[in-house]
């Protein structure tokens, strides 16, 4: 397995960018498909700090492309230039952390704001809707269970661009990761698709599909190529 010095010393300003013209793209493609989806909003419906689901509905999606292109920015530029520990010295991973999580944690918030504030209903069985939806919730809380407890959060945050005894530790094969190596991507981004249908909202539906599908669309574009640089033979 290649050193982060090693990679530093190899990789060129192109390697930053892999990926990142068709992020940006899918961004486009993603925000517009999930506008298409957004039904009317009524005048008279609920609101909360004086705006309505129509509004948490675009500012969470708003919020979780911030949040994955300011950690694709991060990632890149961390693991090709160093460029967070030099800013940040030895805090660079609790100054990054700070940042990170607060952003990942909004993102459940805010589905859930639009779920409540919502008064368009999905459309399916409301009973057959609780029931997935505690199902999914539940996959969700074990998934976050099974990183904290297994994982790490200093692995979950991008740890292994910043230590090299964070890229050295072992697989996980405990907890949820005992079913799938992808646990955070999959499992645990159900718990968005739980809320929403708790909440019985077609709006929060449609963003928890959207950020679902575009956490997808980091790991293609930005950690699968980062894996290769630092655990395969780039």
């Amino acid at each position: 397995m290649p050193t982060l010095t090693d990679i530093r010393a190899r990789s060129k300003w192109r390697d930053i960018l892999e990926g990142q013209p068709q992020h940006l793209g899918l961004i486009v493609f993603l925000m517009l498909g999930a506008g298409a989806l957004f039904t009317p909003v009524s005048e008279m419906s609920p609101e909360f700090w004086g705006l309505s689901v129509w509004y948490w509905a675009w500012s969470s999606m708003g919020l979780a492309v911030l949040h994955q292109v300011l950690v694709a920015a991060a990632f890149r530029l961390q693991l090709h230039r160093n460029l967070v520990t030099r800013l940040c010295g030895q805090n660079d991973l609790a100054i990054w952390t700070a940042v990170f999580i607060p952003l990942l944690v909004v993102r459940p918030v805010t589905v859930l704001l639009t779920g409540v504030l919502d008064t368009q209903p999905i459309g399916t069985p409301y009973g057959l809707d609780i029931g997935i939806g505690v199902i999914f919730v539940g996959i969700a809380l074990y998934g976050i269970h099974s990183v904290h407890q297994y994982f790490t959060i200093p692995r979950a945050v991008g740890g292994d661009h910043f230590r090299e005894e964070i890229a050295a530790m072992p697989l996980v094969d405990k907890g949820i990761f005992k079913y799938t190596s992808n646990a955070m991507y999959g499992p645990t981004f159900l718990g968005l698709w739980g809320i929403a249908l708790l909440c019985d909202s077609w709006h929060a539906l449609v963003v928890a599909a959207f950020q679902h599908v575009y956490i997808w669309v980091h790991y293609y574009c930005t950690e699968q190529p980062d894996m290769a640089w630092i655990y395969g033979n780039r």
